[in-house]
């Protein structure tokens, strides 16, 4: 497949992801702990699909450091074109070295684009389009466009197939808890959730679904643990120590952060690796079958 367009790495999309600095080395190291950790505790990369080895030309849409796409990969050979496109050139270049790294390159293309905008690829190209943890850039207002383009881009009866989580967890501590309850404010305020709610967003996906034209609409919820002491564990750690250092400026910009934002983040990293700690969370996978035919939507529809 012929290569888009891209800018330079120093002319980036516009973006409204919700890292400022989405380049940063410490986002980047986030999202490849946050990768290996959800896929391993979801049971796999497509533990939902009952024919998973039916998938030869995959997209990833804000693939971000490429470890979803690259566990693909690996777990399925019969996957002849992996494709990923994010709007972040650093963290495509990051891509493009994992999976050179991990000796899939020559299955998988990284691209620079902007999924809001257009996906520059031909109708009916991908047996599955998959979209995981797209909460932290979509707002409620793009769902049906980005959901028309998905639907343009997915051969009759291709699977389009959308992960996003719950934004709050279940644990033993406070001030972990006065985090996510910080940054669940801050999505709501930005547009990124339905209603100001745990599951602001995921309660919403087979709806959005439907509404856009997709069949056979199914969803499962996967309950994911960790505790102290233990690998998993460690990299939830790592992933919150990231996290609610890099999001400052969004929850400044979005909501008002206490005084004492740097105590309750030393406190609850303190707590994180204590004995008995855990965290539970939940995501939910929501996916549907293309239509036979595309049809461009209504301006307005499903709004």
């Amino acid at each position: 497949m012929s290569t888009p367009a891209e800018p330079s790495r120093s002319q980036e999309y516009p973006n409204t992801y919700f890292v400022q600095d989405r380049s940063s080395l410490e986002e980047l190291k986030r999202l490849q702990i946050q990768d290996q950790l959800v896929t391993a505790s979801m049971g796999g990369v497509l533990p939902e699909q009952s024919l998973p080895m039916s998938f030869e030309r995959v997209l990833d849409v804000g693939c971000g450091t490429g470890g979803w796409l690259i566990s693909m990969a690996q777990t399925f050979p019969t996957a002849s074109l992996l494709i990923g496109v994010d709007a972040s050139g650093k963290m495509i270049s990051f891509a493009r070295s994992q999976a050179e790294a991990q000796g899939v390159a020559d299955r998988i293309e990284f691209h620079m684009m902007d999924a809001l905008q257009m996906l520059e690829f031909p109708a009916g190209f991908f047996d599955l389009v998959n979209q995981r943890s797209a909460v932290s850039w979509i707002r409620t207002w793009e769902w049906p466009k980005l959901l028309n383009e998905y639907q343009r881009i997915s051969q009759p009866d291709g699977i389009v197939r959308i992960t996003e989580p719950e934004i709050l967890v279940t644990s033993p501590s406070s001030a972990l808890a006065e985090l996510f309850e910080l940054m669940l404010t801050a999505l709501f305020q930005s547009g990124h959730l339905f209603t100001p709610e745990n599951d602001g967003l995921t309660s919403h996906l087979t709806r959005l679904l439907s509404q856009a034209g997709f069949k056979d609409v199914q969803a499962r919820v996967s309950t994911l643990e960790y505790h102290a002491g233990t690998p998993e564990g460690y990299h939830a750690y790592e992933d919150a120590r990231y996290l609610f250092r890099t999001i400052v400026p969004f929850l400044q910009k979005w909501t008002r952060l206490p005084d004492k934002y740097e105590s309750i983040y030393q406190q609850a990293m303190h707590d994180m690796q204590q004995p008995g700690f855990f965290i539970i969370s939940r995501m939910l996978t929501a996916w549907g079958k293309n239509v036979d035919s595309w049809r461009p939507s209504v301006s307005g529809e499903n709004r």
